[in-house]
């Protein structure tokens, strides 16, 4: 199997897609915290009020900062083999994988994209 930046990884789904992912949610990720902040700010009327709502949003940032990590191993993942495949079409075999290494970096970043949550 070759591999490129336009090469379905799964289903239809692309590194140039996942790169898209990464920084489009992460611009998304961004507004939405910055928006919720501002939303609950009147709310916050004293400390308690802060306490029950802060945790909150630690919680919602940490969900998001786990998908970004995992987003990010997905892509790192995926570019060892585009670099793999183009090492062995160039026989530069250094940076070659062997098929079942590649076979395992597939199964793992099926098993990373299984394991994202939705924030």
């Amino acid at each position: 199997m070759s591999f490129d930046k336009d090469t379905p990884i799964f289903d239809s789904v692309t590194f140039s897609d996942i790169a898209k992912e990464i920084y489009t949610k992460k611009k998304e990720k961004d507004t939405q915290i910055q928006l919720l902040i501002q939303e609950l700010k009147p709310f916050v009327k004293n400390i308690s009020d802060a306490a029950m709502l802060v945790p909150l949003i630690k919680e919602y940032m940490e969900i998001s900062v786990k998908n970004d990590e995992i987003l990010v191993k997905l892509s790192s993942i995926i570019q060892k083999l585009i670099v793999s495949d183009n090492a062995n079409t160039s026989g530069d075999s250094e940076f070659g994988l062997s098929a079942e290494e590649k076979k395992q970096l597939l199964q793992e970043a099926t098993e990373l994209r299984n394991s994202l949550k939705v924030v």
